[in-house]
């Protein structure tokens, strides 16, 4: 039996195009599935859209459409996006799917009839980009703090989720679960900021707009947002109340919920009180990722400093793309994106470093040798850390993908890239080939620089799929494993360029 892993992104919201900040996401997680099934894990992956909500039903009455036809519009843009980044989800998942809306109510009589939630007023000062309601010591320059934009005084009946009920369960269960909430700095903050203050409880209907899911029992309200949202990650995979399906069994609870650091607090504090009151396990990790920033600055269509996925896929390739949102974002600091870094890096690490390589080595081999490369086992001491240095390679990028430090791997395989340039120039086999009595110690390089290519070439699968399949598809090798093999057998295929130098 594969042991399996459930990863899922946060939902994408339904208000417009994503950019390429919001692609990051959806990408990161995307490299992590694909590593996980190479590790042979039963892998799955969810992603999808969010699409109820006060801003939605304003943003389709300003457009002139249905709610509906809104949130398909978009829905299917942002899928096409997904898509078109190479990304293998399992379940595109939509909050407007009626089994969904059939198990959120469910949920909410559940919690109800087991006095979790209860009728009140809400009085407080409310963001509707946001879909927040704050109190004012938590405004900044009395403006919302999470989006900078005003907030306005509201009153209405709700029904309220008995998070206070909880707050002792989830502070004692965060400190006795330090991997739960990664990086450790989000843990600190949801602790010290959120959580040790007191927990406040919380609005989950609203009775002034109508776009979501309606409360069965009261139907003048509809449910609000989190509570909606947050299961989705449960809704989608067979839970219902009095139904836990094999499916469910299997995959719940998760392994990673990848998110925003944005809305950490929502998913660390908001979705565990759920899960609790449910009686459900608690997801074994959330990790809030870092920001993409454009000229170190927060992306936002106000500012017009907005990039798009497609719009740089046009330009520069989809895995090119790929890799620069995966090695140029750290672990836990947000990286920084331009035109001008983006084609620094391309011309640096993939068209100098990788493209090189591989051309070069294949060239060789079919020039020397008509592309039949095998081990003819003529070392020498220069070898030995070469070769060392592949069969550790798997064991580096394995500890580093643990640890969710994605930029991290990328680097121990470039490293192995960059020495396999290194040991070309130290071994000289333009010089060895005008040698005839050489000709067996040209070929155990030439196999040597192939097997260090193949063994990359798999390990890049889940950051760079495409050009994976590419490299391998030149190399016209099936072997699969991750350390170096004495007795491979190359018959290479014509080189073709992988990543051609831009002219800045």
């Amino acid at each position: 039996m594969k042991e399996k892993f459930y990863i899922s992104t946060a939902i994408a919201y339904t208000s417009g195009k994503p950019h390429i900040g919001n692609t990051y996401e959806i990408v990161l997680a995307d490299a992590i599935a694909r590593y996980k099934r190479l590790k042979n894990y039963d892998v799955y992956f969810q992603t999808g859209t969010d699409e109820h909500g006060e801003k939605i039903e304003i943003k389709a009455r300003e457009a002139g459409i249905s709610p509906k036809e809104y949130v398909d519009k978009i829905s299917n843009e942002i899928k096409k996006i997904w898509d078109l980044m190479n990304t293998s989800y399992d379940r595109f998942v939509r909050t407007t799917d009626s089994k969904h809306e059939k198990v959120v109510q469910h949920i909410f009589k559940k919690m109800y009839d087991k006095g979790d939630i209860y009728k009140g007023e809400y009085k407080g000062l409310y963001c509707t980009p946001c879909e927040s309601f704050w109190t004012e010591s938590q405004l900044i320059d009395g403006k919302c703090p999470d989006c900078g934009r005003e907030v306005a005084e509201a009153s209405e009946e709700a029904y309220f989720f008995r998070l206070s009920k909880y707050q002792k369960q989830l502070e004692e269960y965060i400190e006795n679960h330090p991997e739960f909430i990664q990086p450790v700095a989000r843990k600190n903050e949801m602790l010290n900021n959120f959580i040790k203050p007191g927990l406040q409880d919380l609005c989950v209907s609203r009775t002034s707009f109508n776009w979501g899911i309606p409360v069965d029992f009261d139907d003048k309200h509809v449910v609000y947002v989190w509570l909606d949202a947050l299961t989705n990650y449960i809704t989608n995979i067979g839970y219902d109340i009095d139904n836990e399906t094999e499916e469910f069994k299997k995959y719940w609870p998760a392994d990673l919920h990848l998110i925003g650091k944005d809305i950490i607090r929502f998913h660390t504090i908001y979705w565990p009180c759920f899960l609790f009151s449910l009686g459900l396990e608690l997801p074994k990790q959330v990790f809030g990722h870092p920001w993409l920033l454009m000229n170190n600055d927060k992306m936002s269509k106000s500012k017009g400093n907005v990039i798009y996925a497609d719009e740089l896929v046009e330009e520069f390739g989809v895995d090119a793309v790929r890799y620069y949102l995966l090695h140029e974002i750290p672990f836990s600091s947000d990286g920084n994106i331009t035109r001008d870094l983006l084609i620094e890096r391309i011309n640096s690490d993939l068209a100098n470093v990788l493209g090189n390589l591989v051309q070069r080595t294949i060239s060789m081999g079919n020039k020397y040798f008509n592309g039949n490369i095998t081990n003819k086992e003529i070392k020498e001491e220069v070898d030995v850390n070469f070769i060392n240095m592949i069969n550790n390679l798997d064991k580096e990028v394995l500890d580093k993908m643990d640890k969710l430090e994605i930029n991290a791997s990328i680097d121990k395989i470039f490293d192995v890239l960059r020495n396999s340039n290194k040991y070309i120039d130290e071994t000289t086999p333009w010089i060895l080939a005008k040698d005839e009595t050489k000709q067996d110690r040209l070929e155990t390089v030439l196999y040597n620089l192939l097997e260090a290519i193949r063994v990359c070439a798999i390990l890049l699968e889940p950051y760079l799929p495409d050009t994976s399949n590419e490299i391998l598809k030149q190399l016209n090798n099936d072997n699969d494993l991750l350390s170096y093999d004495n007795s491979n057998i190359y018959k290479l295929n014509n080189p073709e360029p992988l990543f051609k130098r831009i002219q800045l």
